[in-house]
């Protein structure tokens, strides 16, 4: 079973992704970033600005994207879908607010979930969407405290 770790309460979400894919490349894993296509570019702008003395090597993947050779060396993918997906199995890192499909398909699921209404209220859809498929879901407190268990 796939585990899923929602990361709450989180006041920044690009920065905080940033900071996991960091810990995630130095740790030699492969993780597929998706991200809704109008934050993606802002997001790999952050990563390429966020830590002025190290670069996490990433590529931006869009479908249908010619250069194959260019993806299957990056350890980050950042995508707006899932259609495209590296050759070896990865961690997914999800900024959408949808719910991930066929989440079997990746070592770990990662859900970001900021403090912001709109988005602290889809994350709790997708909670219950992975409870209702018969996960269970797990959360990481990030800030500061809220709800002292159960769903975001």
């Amino acid at each position: 079973m796939t585990p899923i770790l929602f990361h709450v309460n989180v006041p920044e979400p690009l920065p905080y992704a940033c900071r996991l894919l960091r810990k995630a490349y130095r740790a030699g894993a492969r993780v597929l970033v998706r991200c809704p296509a109008q934050d993606l570019l802002e997001l790999d702008k952050v990563l390429w600005a966020f830590e002025p003395t190290e670069f996490v090597p990433h590529v931006v993947v869009k479908a249908g994207s010619p250069n194959v050779r260019q993806r299957e060396a990056s350890p980050i993918w950042l995508g707006d879908s899932l259609d495209e997906l590296p050759s070896s199995p990865v961690v997914l890192l999800n900024l959408s607010p949808e719910p991930v499909q066929g989440v079997e398909r990746f070592e770990r699921v990662i859900e970001i979930v900021s403090t912001e209404p709109t988005q602290l209220k889809a994350a709790r859809s997708r909670w219950k969407h992975y409870c209702a498929m018969g996960l269970a879901p797990e959360k990481h407190q990030v800030g500061p405290q809220g709800a002292e268990s159960g769903s975001p």
